[in-house]
């Protein structure tokens, strides 16, 4: 593993928990009419995909371990290119569905690492 992975897994995963605690309690429509949540929420999915970006580039074998990787970057992409296209329905969709897993996934490889000194 590359030396600076686990720092970059410990980011995503600290992205992933602030986005779950940002929309803890909110609904699609709450989501959408709260443009501070949704700043902060776009802001930690672009940590999420440039940490994983530069795990792919460093550290290939580390990044095939989180499914849909290459996903993850694309949509990293579209929130930073596409700012003024983007879906909030899609966004929400991935918050619920998708955020959880690459969560659990993080946690696992950071388990797997063990504590850093």
């Amino acid at each position: 593993m590359h030396p600076k992975s686990p720092k970059w897994l410990q980011d995503i995963a600290d992205a992933c928990a602030l986005i779950r605690r940002a929309t803890q309690d909110q609904t699609l429509v709450g989501y959408e009419q709260d443009a501070v949540v949704r700043s902060a929420v776009e802001r930690n999915f672009e940590i999420i995909g440039e940490a994983l970006n530069r795990i792919r580039r460093t550290d290939p074998e580390t990044a095939a371990r989180v499914p849909e990787y290459d996903d993850i970057i694309a949509f990293r992409n579209l929130l930073i290119h596409g700012y003024d296209v983007i879906d909030h329905v899609r966004v929400w969709e991935v918050i619920q569905a998708d955020l959880p897993r690459l969560q659990g996934q993080v946690q696992e490889l950071l388990e797997e690492i063990g504590p850093r000194p």
